[in-house]
């Protein structure tokens, strides 16, 4: 039996001989019902009807011969041009995928995914990154410019937003964590041209907020409070800053005796693990919310309301449930559009906006 490769090589051969002996006959000759379809799709087979095929380099393409055209094999190029510095900077340092699954859902839940949170204040502008959920917290601006960067040299043919290079990066990390994946569609997304400091310090949740806060901040953003739940078990992996668990609205009262920060110190620095395997996307999470043991007032809130608190139990029970309702609520997340009116643009730089670019409008 022949190998794919062969097949695909006779296939090939075959296609082009067709197309010459058409191109010979007349290049104008391939009309439909009165209007002229492009010569290339009326002398193929119409098993590739399916396909979008127009030109000599689709056709190429198809094959998986030659230079991509960008309409079926590109996205697989991006895909791999950001997991190859992602892979890279987790392999570096296991924080770093943490920090990239936080940077996504900190730019998806203040007016949906649209790159917001990575453009710098400039003179005339402030951004979302000096909000008080971000400021000196969110990280990983420089590896998802790397990715960026590294997609516009490899897969020249197939721009890709900043906000679609966050979902991927966010994607492969929890796979680079779990072994598991999930999909991401990209192509959709587009980068906002302005951010909304104002939203970033009302949107996003704060780990002193009570119940009932992030209940409605999640459902303002069409999640239920069992997605809000798995969401919150992002904590799984990663550290918070001893600045913010010093503050007393902003721990859970029951981790103050046990907690390692020197919150007496003039100057707070050092990290705490949000629970005990910090590198680890596990169930220690959910362990600890069930004993009372969550690090953040927002943690422990999660275990005082019954449905809550039926999801915690159950993802400490349940690992698998838990990584595949976590997988679920980030596509969810992933796919949240931007506010209307936003204009819009693939940048390229996604710390800036372009300049004397045309733009889109949501």
């Amino acid at each position: 039996m022949a190998s794919p490769f062969v097949s695909r090589l006779v296939l090939s051969l075959s296609f082009l001989a067709l197309f010459l002996a058409a191109y010979s006959v007349y290049h104008n000759a391939a009309v439909d019902q009165g209007h002229r379809r492009p010569l290339i799709k009326a002398a193929i087979p119409s098993l590739l009807d399916g396909a979008a095929i127009e030109s000599a380099a689709d056709l190429l393409s198809y094959l998986g011969l030659g230079r991509s055209s960008g309409r079926l094999s590109d996205q697989a190029c991006v895909f791999s041009a950001v997991k190859e510095v992602v892979d890279a900077a987790i392999n570096n340092e296991t924080r770093m995928g943490a920090s990239l699954i936080r940077l996504h859902f900190h730019d998806c839940f203040v007016d949906g995914c649209d790159g917001g949170i990575l453009l710098n204040d400039t003179a005339n502008f402030t951004g979302e990154q000096g909000a008080a959920p971000n400021s000196d917290s969110v990280r990983g601006f420089n590896v998802i410019e790397l990715a960026k960067q590294n997609a516009k040299t490899k897969c020249s043919d197939t721009p890709v937003s900043c906000a679609d290079v966050l979902a991927i990066a966010a994607r492969d990390s929890f796979a680079k964590f779990t072994g598991q994946t999930y999909n991401v569609t990209i192509g959709a997304r587009r980068d906002a041209r302005t951010a909304n400091l104002t939203g970033a310090n009302t949107q996003l949740p704060a780990p002193f907020d009570s119940l009932l806060v992030q209940t409605q901040k999640f459902a303002d953003k069409g999640f239920t409070q069992r997605e809000m739940v798995v969401l919150a078990g992002a904590h799984t992996v990663g550290f918070s800053r001893c600045a913010i668990v010093c503050q007393n609205n902003s721990i859970n009262p029951n981790r103050t005796a046990t907690l390692q920060c020197n919150c007496s110190a003039p100057t707070i620095t050092g990290l705490v693990g949000l629970d005990p395997t910090p590198a680890a996307f596990d169930n220690r999470y959910f362990q600890q919310l069930v004993n009372g043991q969550g690090l953040l007032f927002s943690d422990a809130e999660l275990m005082t309301n019954g449905t809550t608190a039926a999801a915690a139990r159950r993802y400490l029970n349940t690992t698998s449930a838990f990584l595949s309702d976590f997988a679920a609520a980030m596509v969810k997340m992933s796919n949240l559009p931007p506010s209307n009116g936003v204009r819009l643009e693939i940048r390229d730089v996604c710390s800036r906006v372009n300049v004397n670019r045309s733009v889109e409008s949501m």
